[in-house]
């Protein structure tokens, strides 16, 4: 008989074990609002843009860890002021309209209905359209794609999520190279889980 229970239990335990571990799957629409800045050492009196994001995520994992890949519009940008070589000062705005793919790693903690996650990994930005105004007449080549991180957490509550990240630029957005400038933004995005 206690060979009988012991095998019993152990068997629920295996059984437990493996049902925790099978991969799930989930597709989501999102949108929210990013705050946006271009950094450089050339640039200062940088302020914060106010931007938006919508698109598509998915989520892939098991036992707690996920992969989260993701594409979404983005509108980014900056204004700033440029320190000119011959000691004139020009200002200006810049707006980007971008494809941003994220490919995030991520851990939850928690249920299947509620839960906190936390996520990290590079995303890629194909910019689609750009604009400046104001006098940067030389602050206007823009490379076609930049390189960033993301870094954040997430609150899961059934089929709603919200995630605040930060997004570091690691690549320069200026084509010339005269400007080492790097787009830096806070994203506060809100999702809803199609299945």
């Amino acid at each position: 008989m206690r060979k009988i229970i012991l095998l019993s239990c152990m068997m629920l335990i295996i059984s437990a074990a493996t049902f925790a571990q099978l991969p799930s799957f989930n597709l989501g629409i999102k949108g929210g609002l990013n705050l946006a800045s271009l950094k450089s050492d050339r640039l200062f009196g940088e302020e914060n843009r106010l931007g938006y994001q919508f698109g598509l995520w998915a989520r892939l994992g098991g036992a707690g860890f996920y992969v989260q890949p993701e594409a979404y519009l983005a509108g980014k940008g900056g204004k700033f002021n440029v320190d000119e070589e011959n000691g004139t000062e020009a200002s200006g705005k810049v707006r980007f309209t971008t494809l941003d793919v994220p490919v995030l790693l991520g851990n939850k903690i928690g249920f299947d209905k509620l839960n906190v996650r936390f996520m990290a990994g590079p995303v890629i930005s194909f910019i689609l359209d750009n604009s400046t105004k104001g006098a940067v007449a030389n602050f206007n080549d823009y490379k076609n794609q930049t390189w960033g991180a993301q870094l954040g957490a997430g609150v899961d509550l059934g089929s709603l999520s919200v995630d605040l990240r930060y997004e570091a630029g690691l690549s320069n957005v200026d084509k010339s190279g005269q400007y080492d400038s790097k787009q830096n933004l806070w994203h506060l995005s809100l999702g809803y889980k199609i299945f």
